[in-house]
């Protein structure tokens, strides 16, 4: 029989699908080819049956998919640590929203989401959904990174030096997708900011455009007390209530932190399909509470990880938020076994793909998906011994040992060293912007 060709084969010490959720696989291999999985079956097997035209061998790893950051603010890398421990609306009323104003145009969003692209695959990250201006600018620096992005096509009423009103964010929006809807990595979301910024009027628009294009919504909902008691003296009803009325319940929603629900309103968001994307590291850090996380899997509803921007965490490290997230969930809900090792991976990941209507794609490690791949070296004192890897990645492990990332095939970090990006032009842009950041006095 004539050996099927690859481009690539991985041998790991252990090889983590996430689906079937737990499994672990060992003396198995990974066989990559036109940027996809092509099959993944026992190393022996893969001896007989396969010819690569590379054969890398990882014997003290794990290979894993790709992170899914499920919400970020990339090009806010600019801003870590501006404005540090103050209250969610003192601190944008007061710091970020003044900086933003002065500074924020489409050199700042490029410059700042390439940095946050390498800081992401560097953790491990290989797709995050996006929420911030100029996202054409955001698009071009991921393309350049190799990393895949949802781009958040931002929706406010008020004015900013990107857009003038609700539809003038939306028809740029759309111009920007329509120009990289074709690219392999350019996916994209209506990205309304919240119940707060956002009229009744442009939130029927984007329930209209997400219907006729089939994009999710992805929105800030529920984040503090003060957003819904702002919701209930606008609006005479809580944001989530006011979303429900004008449509925008739905398997496209993701629902961004959704701290502050009630049972009827976790009930509400299973039953039309929607996500939830949990930062439990912002909401900590903005003293916003603890999402309902255990309730809110216990009603189906799916659960997402993201980071939010590293203005307000201040890291984009996916293992940080993994680790977090089940141990915060055992905590409020006083169960130690009610989101497991294997299930804050799955949230990691897979949930987080299926949020963003790419689980056919990515997500889990299945012949047929595309070839986004992370492996991450357990043989370090902190991970050993290792008697089961998934527990290691979530418990144990830091982004600090990933060692190689590919997306859709190919690789981008090696030994820990970014391939596409250059790292020193990438710190030394952002120095460049903490100066003039600085001297503005912001």
């Amino acid at each position: 029989m004539t050996p099927q060709t690859a481009d690539l084969r991985i041998d790991a010490g252990w090889i983590v699908p996430v689906r079937p959720s737990g499994r672990v696989l060992t003396s198995h291999s990974l066989l990559v080819r036109d940027g996809c999985i092509a099959g993944l079956l026992p190393a022996a097997e893969a001896d007989q049956l396969w010819h690569a035209d590379r054969h890398l061998r990882l014997p003290n790893h794990a290979l894993m998919p790709g992170l899914v950051n499920l919400h970020t603010h990339a090009a806010m890398n600019l801003l870590r640590g501006h404005g540090d421990d103050l209250p969610l609306m003192t601190w944008l009323n007061e710091h970020i929203w003044p900086a933003e104003a002065r500074h924020v145009s489409s050199a700042f969003v490029r410059d700042g989401t390439r940095l946050a692209c390498l800081e992401m695959l560097k953790g491990g990250v290989t797709c995050f959904n996006d929420m911030y201006f100029y996202p054409e600018a955001a698009v071009e620096a991921a393309v350049e990174a190799g990393i895949r992005i949802a781009a958040g096509l931002i929706v406010l009423d008020a004015p900013t030096g990107y857009g003038a009103d609700a539809d003038d964010y939306l028809a740029k929006g759309l111009a920007v997708r329509d120009a990289w809807r074709d690219h392999e990595l350019a996916h994209f979301c209506l990205a309304p900011h919240a119940p707060y910024t956002v009229s009744d009027r442009a939130l029927e628009k984007v329930a209209t455009f997400a219907a006729q294009l089939d994009v999710p919504v992805h929105m800030h909902i529920h984040e503090t007390e003060d957003e819904i008691r702002q919701g209930l003296d606008n609006h005479g009803i809580r944001p989530l209530a006011r979303l429900k009325g004008l449509g925008l319940l739905g398997p496209g929603l993701v629902a961004v932190h959704a701290v502050h629900l009630k049972e009827e309103e976790i009930g509400w968001l299973a039953s039309h399909g929607c996500h939830m994307a949990h930062c439990p590291a912002s909401n900590l850090k903005l003293a916003s509470g603890f999402a309902p996380v255990a309730r809110l899997l216990g009603a189906g509803v799916n659960v997402g990880l993201g980071t939010d921007g590293a203005a307000s965490n201040n890291r984009l490290d996916l293992f940080a938020e993994m680790r977090l997230a089940a141990l915060l969930a055992k905590g409020v809900a006083g169960d130690p076994a009610v989101l497991p090792a294997h299930a804050a991976l799955e949230m990691a990941t897979l949930a987080g793909a299926r949020a963003l209507g790419l689980e056919a794609r990515i997500g889990s490690l299945e012949p047929g998906k595309r070839a986004d791949l992370v492996a991450v070296d357990l043989e370090s004192v902190a991970t050993q011994p290792c008697y089961d890897p998934i527990s290691q990645l979530v418990y144990s492990a830091g982004r600090d040992q990933v060692s190689h990332v590919w997306v859709n095939g190919t690789p981008v970090l090696a030994d820990g060293r970014s391939l596409l990006l250059d790292e020193a032009e990438t710190l030394a842009r952002a120095h460049a912007w903490r100066v003039r950041i600085g001297l503005a006095g912001d």
